[in-house]
Order: structure tokens, then C-alpha cells, then sequence
């Protein structure tokens, strides 16, 4: 294990925990190890409002990815969300010093950028470049190199509440993990999920988790608005456990394996059998009824959407649509309920696969965690370790620590189970 590095993406949501550890290759590739997932206590839309439970479920999902990975966890990306979060575009102007652009150049404009007042409570989470400009020349993604002399910058700014942060991040830190870096959760969901030629086209990602909606607009290749939405998953399930007078669970259960948003798709004298508070006898209903409940907060949800893009003016922006993801985007009915109120093509986004269990995180459900355990990698290139670095891999990336003897046993153990892998694969070639 000594020749790999471990890294670790946590999603710390509002109806689960999820824990994923991989491994990242020396040419880059991640293969995931490691998973673990825990119903979360303690969040409320987002935010953490319970700090021993928030504590007791990221420890239960550490535990379950450590043990499936067979390594230590010294820190992770963890994602946010939340209605606290606010995000708007800025921009900057800076003179070159020089006949060439250099990256100090782009440090600068950035930090010219990003010169904005701001609450006293709150602080930048990111700053990301849309484009830059030099002179009168402008969409340019990369201007190191270029000549001008003067150079500006158009950038998405996050900005969340401290208290806030800091008490998700007390929590991480309760757990004996580093919390290393703090990523927006709708920017990992479209690492995941979305391709390169999809952010170029302008595209609307809506990540429907349990206690918040997040949106990520982008176009030519760069978030151009994002927004957290105080409506999720529970919301749907609360709507069905008050209409037809049943218990969160069952609601929950009903919503999972019978829910839908059109009740004109269903059989409309089909029934489903529903258990009531405790004591009482279960029953029938009907399940043009829990379409026309679900139907009703999906609505409200997809014209909340609406709105927003109308208000930003970004219509024109969105050519390739609308991509759903997120354990909510799973009912029934979804995307063509949204593509008829938002008027733009509509489809469920499924995480783009990579190596390791990739049959298990195929679900949209999956595409937060996975796209930290992608943000993780793009920070922290592969480095491969010395002899100096063997028992602590360099600071600041989310990899495992390891002693000499561990370091020694572990090599050697690598060894035998490369070698029995190796034998298996050439069976499997001559088989097949």
C-alpha cells in the first residue's frame, strides 16, 4: 500500500453519510476500496443541528469504509450544502508586469476578483475562474503565456456561514478525521456526473438529496450560477406520511417502491396495501393518490427551478437541458414531469463509472460522494513516496498513515495477493 495513495471523499447529507475511500494510480486513475454508508441524525436541510448524533453517523460510515478498505483514514474532502450557502459572479481587472502573462499574474486577478464585502459571518468557499480576458480578447480559459497588458477575470464566488461550516467541520473533526477540504456539493455532483461536452453546452444540474435541492448551471465549460434549494427527498416523504396518516418509515418505504409523480401513467384502480400508526389495521389506497401528492412538491420544486433561471436570465444559456441526479431524482415520473414544466429536455444523470466498484455506485444517489472523491484527485496528484515519506504521505491529502513494520507487512502482503491476481487473470484469459 505504501506505492499508492489513499484518498477519501465523505458526504456528510442530511438522510445518509456515505464514506468512500480509493486509491489514486500513478498515472492519475482512481480505483475505488473502500465504502460506507450510515442513515445521518442530527442534519436538518443541510445544516447540522445535532452535533453528537452528526458525530455518531460520519463515525458508523468511517468505520464501514475502513473496514472494507483495510487501511487507515487520516482526512477527507467533505461537501456542503445548505440554505446558508450564496454564490454570484464578480470579476476583476489587473495590469501585466511583464511581456507575458505568468501565474502570478492570474493569482492577482483573482485576488482582485474576489475583493468583494461581504458579511462579517461568512466566507469565500471558492473561487472559481469562468474566463479571462486580455486586452479585448475574451473567452480564454488559460491566458498564462499570452501577451497583453492588461488582464481580467470573470469568476463564480461561494460564500457559506462560518458558524455553519465550522460546525460541520467539528463534527468531521470529532471524529479524528482532517477535515482537509471543503467542496459545494452541486460542483462534486457535476464532476460526476456531467461530461466536458455537457458543461460546454449549457446545462442545468439538479441534485435532489434528502434535505436540499442543489443547482449547477454551466455554460462554455464554467459554472456560470449555483444555488441550494431548502427542498429535498424528506419533503416528499413528510407530504405522503401527512396525507395518508402513516408513519415517516412507511411513508418512506411507499415513496421508494411505489411513488410517481404522474398519475396518469399508473393503473388508476391499482391499490397498495399501507400500515398506519401502531395499533391500528393497515389498508388500502389508492396510487393515484400518492402520485398526486408526490406530484404536487414536485411541481413546486421544478417552478422553483423556473424561476430561478428565469430570474438570472439564463435561459438562453441551457441548450443540452437538464440533467436529474441525487437519490430523489429516482421517483417515478421525474424527468418527464420536469421536462414538461421547465420546456427543456430532461434525464437522469447516473455518475460517469471509473475503476473499483463501479456496478455498486451507479446510482445518482452516489454522484456527491463520488464527485469529492474526484475533486480530492484533482488537488492532490499522484506523489510517489519516498523513503522519507513512508510512515506519513505528504500533509494536506487524504491518504493513510502508515508505520515502518505496517508499511513492510503490507508490502509483502501486496505481494502474494499481486501475484494469486495475477495467476487468476491469466486462468480467466485462457478461459475465456
Amino acid at each position: 500500500m505504501n506505492e499508492r495513495n489513499i484518498i477519501v471523499g465523505l458526504d456528510v447529507g442530511t438522510t445518509k453519510v456515505c464514506t468512500i475511500v480509493g486509491i489514486q494510480h500513478a498515472n492519475n486513475q482512481l480505483e475505488i476500496i473502500g465504502i460506507g454508508t450510515h442513515p445521518s441524525y442530527g442534519l436538518k436541510k443541510g445544516s447540522v443541528v445535532n452535533i453528537d448524533k452528526t458525530v455518531s453517523s460520519i463515525q458508523s460510515s468511517l468505520e464501514e469504509a475502513r473496514l472494507m478498505a483495510g487501511v487507515s483514514i487520516s482526512s477527507a474532502t467533505i461537501g456542503i450544502a445548505g440554505s446558508h450557502i450564496y454564490s454570484f459572479n464578480s470579476s476583476g481587472v489587473v495590469a501585466i508586469k511583464g511581456k507575458e502573462i505568468t501565474q502570478s499574474d492570474v493569482d492577482r486577478v483573482l485576488e482582485a476578483a474576489k475583493a468583494v464585502v461581504i458579511p462579517s459571518d461568512r466566507e469565500i468557499l471558492h473561487v472559481i475562474p469562468q474566463e479571462f480576458r486580455v486586452d479585448n480578447t475574451s473567452g480564454i480559459k488559460n491566458p498564462i503565456g499570452m501577451c497583453g497588458v492588461r488582464l481580467e477575470a470573470h469568476v463564480h464566488i461561494v460564500t457559506g456561514s462560518i458558524p455553519l461550516i465550522q460546525n460541520l467541520v467539528k463534527c468531521v473533526e470529532h471524529t479524528g478525521l482532517n477535515a482537509e477540504h471543503i467542496t459545494l456539493q452541486p460542483i462534486a455532483s457535476s464532476e460526476a456526473v456531467l461530461t466536458a461536452e455537457e458543461k460546454e453546452l449549457g446545462v442545468v444540474l439538479v441534485d435532489i438529496g434528502g434535505g436540499t435541492t442543489d443547482i449547477a448551471i454551466w455554460k462554455e465549460g464554467s459554472l456560470i450560477h449555483s444555488q441550494i434549494i431548502p427542498v429535498g427527498g424528506n419533503h416528499f416523504t413528510n407530504d405522503l406520511a401527512v396525507a395518508l396518516k402513516i408513519p415517516h418509515a412507511e411513508a418512506e418505504r411507499i415513496k421508494i417502491h411505489h411513488g410517481s409523480v404522474l398519475a396518469e401513467q399508473l393503473n388508476q384502480s391499482a391499490h397498495i396495501t399501507v400500515q398506519g400508526l401502531s395499533g391500528t389495521k393497515p389498508r388500502e389506497v389508492q396510487l393515484s393518490l400518492v402520485a398526486d401528492v408526490l406530484g404536487a412538491r414536485a411541481e413546486e420544486l421544478f417552478d422553483i427551478i423556473t424561476s430561478i433561471i428565469e430570474e438570472k436570465k439564463l435561459g438562453n444559456d441551457v441548450s443540452g437541458g437538464v440533467v436529474l441526479t441525487g437519490g430523489g431524482a429516482l421517483i417515478k415520473g421525474m424527468p418527464e414531469l420536469g421536462e414538461y414544466i421547465l420546456g427543456r429536455g430532461c434525464k437522469i444523470g447516473y455518475p460517469i463509472p471509473f475503476g473499483g466498484m463501479t456496478n455498486l455506485m451507479q446510482n445518482p444517489k452516489y454522484s456527491t460522494v463520488l464527485g469529492l472523491l474526484i475533486e480530492a484527485a484533482k488537488r492532490n496528484p499522484y506523489i510517489a513516496p519516498t523513503a522519507t515519506t513512508k510512515q506519513n504521505f505528504a500533509t494536506g491529502s487524504a491518504r493513510a498513515n502508515y508505520s515502518e513494520s505496517e508499511n513492510e507487512e503490507s508490502s509483502n502482503n501486496t505481494d502474494i495477493i499481486s501475484k494469486l491476481s495475477d495467476s487468476l487473470k491469466s486462468v480467466f484469459k485462457e478461459i475465456f
